[in-house]
């Protein structure tokens, strides 16, 4: 007798079973590949924060990944899918904090929480390859990774101007600011003069950007911001003399052939010059006051072409080295520290911001690039030109299209001794310190006598010690546990502290997908396990993690590759970046209240129902809303599929003459063939929504015979076969 669909009686055991399947290629020892073994295949979800409950938002990313495990797996294709928990940083610490529990306890508790219901869901992972970032057996490798790019000079530490979060108590890396505001709470971000660490990824700017071109498999638009965010222009750095000093500083263009034009020079007010260019002029408090109302403004508004030009002259002058011209040096809102050098050549006459602010403040303007066949004055400029032209009053140029002579002028102040061919990146050195208790330490201690002594490696890792007083203070908690602080200094045994920031949890994130192949106790990783399984052949996660995660694992990669750790230079070979799921028009978040829970979805409807509307409502990579009807509508499919199913696996088997089938059964033996074939390109393809879809008309058709009296699924092998695919 055929039975209704229960997926409450039916998934758990088949849960197991798939787990056990599992286990046949999950021992640590199948993870040393050689050369010979069948082919493999490593997919990876981006591991989770654990700093709240899994929704079914979640549930799509997982089932992603789990689909393409499930079937490389019967494929006969090695397959690794680990996972693991991205447990230290500002989205676990805030969590904590905000429901007064101790960040290690929350942490493990959600951890806990975060795997039963993966469980529920029937996502099937290595678990044996677990990870979690916050366990010293993890950060130790962290903090050695730390050091050893310290020893490649690919560390620094100094004074900056920091990107402030006053809610959360710490630094932000550019990365993290998004239209202004922090990237996990959205207070607005302010400009704070601190002493930080930060990763030298600016090193790897060019091949950053060169190997774009080695990832065919990445979406378009991730590359794009990638290539946006490295922002590389070529130009010319020129040496600005300043009168009354003996000191120059460079301003970078890629428009040299506007230089004859500057009428005045324009500082970022967060350049550190502005502080010693206005000492003795008379205008200090005038010039701090407009630096500090500047500083608390959102950057990224300061630079919009809407916004109005503002700024204050400091009293100084420079002069242009390519005609002696004696030029105001000001400081304006609408500069930056991220492009160039900070400061700007302002030419009014040729660009649209330069030329607002000279109106505004009654600056000179010199137009020194006509349109062909016109004379442009000041007098009669409503606007900048900025297009190319002939060169004027930019002797001994004069006449010269305007693209010819940016070389000449280039090789003269290449002769002169003051300019020189430059290429310049937007991308910004990675500032890790973070001003937090949860975190890893950064293993470096200070020393009255020997400076700064990195921790030796012996003495990994450095532990984070459980303090009570963890919440965020304006800088780091770790101040107070003294008893932790005081150290011996490694060279001189005398008295030292601690290094009390700890790191960004995207370093922790940067290389966590080495760390699942291979787990030794006396190295990070091994290199021949490591090189057999990378790179990933399939990346899954949002695509908010483009210009973050991605770029830092990338640029984590090239350094240990320079390091001689590694024989590969781009981590993840094929990049899906999923839809997100909404509710009522708006991404599903918890901060929001607009979560449908794993539970309330495996309890109505079975943990296959919720993975295969997920997958089915719309392509993987677009935006999904939930629907309950739509949901209603994969269970009452599964429930036809499964009344197909139930009692007939013992279906006559025989094989049969396709020349002999009626029309009706050839078509269905095409179909059935159609549909495999179409199922096993679009699951490759990550397009489980058409592949669905072909097994929903699959299923129709079998539906479709069996109502003729003359065919049924037992009767004829060709259906059974239909059934069995």
């Amino acid at each position: 007798m055929v039975r209704n669909y229960q997926p409450q009686e039916i998934e758990n055991k088949w849960q197991r079973c798939w787990r056990q399947g599992f286990s046949v290629f999950a021992q640590p020892d199948r993870l040393r590949r050689t050369a010979g073994d069948k082919p493999k295949y490593y997919v990876l979800d981006m591991f989770p924060y654990p700093s709240g409950t899994l929704h079914m938002g979640h549930a799509r990313n997982y089932a992603i990944g789990d689909v393409l495990a499930r079937y490389f797996h019967r494929r006969g294709y090695e397959v690794l899918h680990p996972m693991g928990w991205d447990a230290f940083g500002l989205p676990a610490e805030n969590a904590a904090i905000k429901h007064d529990v101790h960040p290690d306890q929350w942490t493990q508790q959600n951890i806990t929480t975060f795997k039963k219901a993966m469980h529920r869901l029937g996502i099937h992972y290595n678990w044996d390859r677990e990870l979690d970032t916050s366990k010293p057996d993890y950060y130790r490798w962290t903090q050695w990774i730390f050091l050893k790019f310290h020893e490649m000079g690919l560390v620094d530490r100094r004074e900056s101007l920091a990107n402030w979060c006053a809610r959360c108590q710490t630094v932000l890396a550019n990365e993290q600011v998004v239209a202004g505001g922090c990237e996990r709470c959205g207070e607005p971000v302010t400009q704070k003069w601190l002493p930080q660490y930060f990763f030298r990824i600016t090193r790897y700017a060019q091949e950053l950007l060169d190997d774009l071109a080695l990832l065919p498999d990445w979406p378009e638009r991730v590359k794009a911001m990638q290539e946006h965010w490295i922002g590389r222009s070529e130009g010319v750095e020129f040496d600005l003399a300043v009168e009354g000093f003996d000191w120059s500083f460079s301003v970078f263009t890629t428009r040299v052939d506007t230089v004859f034009g500057m009428t005045y020079v324009v500082l970022a007010p967060e350049h550190p010059l502005v502080r010693e260019l206005i000492r003795g002029t008379g205008r200090e408090e005038e010039v701090r006051r407009f630096v500090d109302r500047v500083l608390a403004q959102d950057r990224f508004l300061r630079a919009a072409e809407e916004t109005e030009k503002e700024g204050v002259f400091t009293g100084r002058f420079a002069v242009n080295p390519v005609n002696g011209k004696r030029v105001p040096i000001w400081v304006a809102n609408y500069v930056l520290m991220e492009y160039g050098t900070g400061v700007v050549m302002a030419v009014p006459a040729h660009d649209t911001r330069d030329f607002a602010f000279a109106r505004r403040y009654g600056l000179e303007i010199v137009p020194v690039i006509m349109p062909p066949g016109e004379t442009l004055t000041a007098e009669t400029m409503a606007n900048a030109y900025v297009e190319p032209g002939i060169m004027a009053a930019s002797p001994p140029f004069d006449g010269q299209p305007s693209a010819v002579a940016m070389a000449g002028i280039a090789d003269m102040m290449a002769a002169g001794g003051y300019g020189r061919r430059r290429v310049n990146y937007r991308l910004r050195d990675w500032c890790i310190s973070r001003q937090r208790y949860w975190g890893c330490p950064i293993p470096l201690i200070h020393c009255a006598a020997c400076g700064t002594v990195p921790v030796p490696e012996e003495d990994l890792p450095v532990r984070l010690p459980h303090i009570d007083n963890y919440r965020p203070q304006g800088h780091s908690p770790l101040a107070e546990a003294t008893e932790w602080l005081r150290t011996a200094c490694p060279r001189c045994q005398g008295p030292a502290r601690r290094e009390v920031d700890t790191m960004d949890t995207f370093v922790d994130s940067s290389w966590y997908f080495l760390r699942y192949v291979s787990q030794p106790d006396d190295a990070p990783f091994h290199r021949p396990e490591v090189n057999a399984w990378l790179p990933v052949d399939t990346y899954i996660g949002g695509i908010n993690h483009a210009v973050m995660h991605l770029m830092y694992a990338r640029f984590f990669v090239k350094a240990l590759r320079d390091a001689g750790l590694l024989s590969f230079a781009e981590p993840f070979a094929r990049l899906f970046t999923q839809g997100m799921v909404t509710l009522g028009g708006v991404a599903m978040s918890k901060s929001r209240g607009n979560v449908v829970g794993i539970d309330q979805i495996t309890a109505t409807y079975g943990a296959d129902t919720g993975r295969i509307f997920t997958l089915f409502a719309s392509p993987p990579h677009k935006e999904m809303e939930w629907n309950e009807e739509g949901v209603d509508g994969i269970y009452r499919f599964l429930g036809r599929l499964w009344r197909l199913f139930d009692g007939r696996w013992s279906l006559d088997r025989r094989t049969y003459d396709t020349a002999s089938l009626n029309p009706r059964l050839r078509d269905l033996h095409r179909k059935r063939h159609g549909t495999v074939k179409k199922f096993t390109e679009d699951i490759e393809r990550i397009h489980f929504n058409t592949a669905v879809a072909m097994a929903m008309e699959l299923v129709n058709d079998i539906y479709g015979l069996e109502a003729e009296e003359h065919v049924t699924p037992a009767a004829h092998p060709v259906v059974a076969a239909g059934l069995r695919d």
